[in-house]
């Protein structure tokens, strides 16, 4: 009887190392010092947070943190699995909205908050429930200097911790802000901000209130040494426990660093390796015109290899070269086969010449590496004049995730 679920046969896989992102967590948990919440948003940064969640709480992460409520409850999901048994905090980082406390509440998430409409959402559903008092946990964002989502210091810090008097279901487990340019250690606005949100939690405590968790960071925070060496004597002055958070850098990618030379350098191992392989060969003679528009006319009499992937599996068209532009390139036999003329929605050609034992069925590598040579995600990005973060996240869900 024929299955009603397709297989996927297309020969296209990312496939996700789970000890280089077993290494990468102790590795950066390791260099903080402190507790160390690992970001699985955005379905891992492209990796797929399903596979990525339960190898993170099996390397030690306590804390994971996710963009909705709707990713939180498939992180969840995830966890009923393998690590069914150990205790996950899961942080909703851009809050919740309307219709989402009782999802909330049902799968134990812990949401970011700074709207007073949000406490009343979760207030009305633990009222529902008739939930003691603080059991909801919550923890609210400081707005230091992003001016995108939290409170700011002052008075509507103070309204917002007013409107806390109000809702005695939550419970204030956390503060937290996140910096704006952290990448850049030297960078004045990173001091501003940490004397902004000390500022704030100060003004938490003379509400009455004591979070157990004051976090902040990203990826490069860490890097560049900022927050292992500011985070834990603030969270010593107010009598909690700090906690940093850490993101591409689980993926192994980090941001340059501008104007300091890094505090901590932990060896990072790129998690992600996507291949696909060629579907088909032809020999071209010089003149010939190659890809949409014509984009490309070969020089010379070239063989060329077809690849199944296009930017609709995000393999960016950035990546297109010309007669006059080279483009990307892809790895094949252990060496660069450059992409020639527009990369298309579903096919890529790539030039292999130089080449001369490829086959059909030969693994292209578009993200990896293959023998000595390397193409990470910065490439890709550099070529198409965006961030690694862009590329990684962009690999579409028709590419399947392989735990490897």
């Amino acid at each position: 009887m024929p299955s009603d679920t397709p297989r996927r046969t297309r020969p296209i896989v990312a496939s996700i190392s789970a000890a280089a992102l077993r290494h990468n967590y102790s590795a950066l948990r390791a260099a903080a010092g402190m507790e160390t919440l690992a970001v699985v948003k955005a379905d891992a940064y492209g990796h797929g947070a399903a596979l990525c969640a339960p190898e993170l709480v099996a390397a030690g992460a306590r804390w994971l943190g996710v963009t909705s409520v709707d990713e939180g409850i498939a992180v969840r999901h995830a966890l009923r699995g393998a690590a069914a048994d150990i205790p996950t905090h899961i942080l909703v980082m851009c809050g919740l909205w309307q219709g989402e406390a009782g999802a909330c509440l049902d799968h134990a998430l812990t949401p970011v908050v700074w709207e007073p409409y949000q406490l009343h959402l979760l207030q009305a559903e633990g009222e529902r429930r008739a939930l003691p008092s603080g059991s909801v946990p919550v923890h609210v964002e400081i707005d230091t200097g992003m001016a995108r989502q939290g409170v700011k210091p002052g008075a509507a810090l103070h309204d917002l911790l007013t409107c806390l008097q109000t809702t005695p279901v939550l419970r204030v487990d956390g503060a937290m802000t996140h910096l704006a340019s952290s990448e850049c250690a030297a960078d004045p606005q990173n001091t501003t901000q940490m004397d902004r949100f000390r500022q704030a939690l100060e003004q938490v405590q003379r509400a009455g209130l004591r979070p157990a968790w004051v976090h902040a960071g990203n990826s490069a925070s860490l890097d560049s040494g900022l927050m292992p060496h500011a985070l834990p004597a603030l969270a010593a002055t107010l009598g909690t426990r700090p906690m940093t958070r850490t993101g591409v850098a689980l993926y192994g990618y980090a941001l340059p660093l501008e104007s300091a030379a890094p505090h901590v350098e932990p060896h990072l191992r790129p998690v992600l390796t996507w291949t696909t392989r060629i579907v088909s060969l032809r020999d071209v003679a010089a003149g010939s015109t190659v890809g949409y528009n014509a984009a490309f006319v070969a020089p010379r009499p070239m063989r060329l290899a077809l690849l199944p992937v296009g930017y609709a599996d995000g393999f960016r068209r950035a990546l297109s070269s010309s007669t006059h532009q080279p483009g990307g390139a892809v790895l094949i036999g252990g060496r660069r086969a450059p992409v020639v003329g527009r990369v298309s929605m579903d096919l890529t050609v790539v030039d292999v010449s130089d080449l001369p034992d490829a086959a059909i069925g030969d693994e292209a590598v578009l993200i990896g590496s293959q023998g000595a040579e390397h193409i990470g995600a910065d490439e890709h990005a550099r070529l198409a004049n965006t961030s690694m973060y862009e590329v990684l996240c962009g690999i579409s869900d028709r590419v399947p995730r392989v735990l490897s």
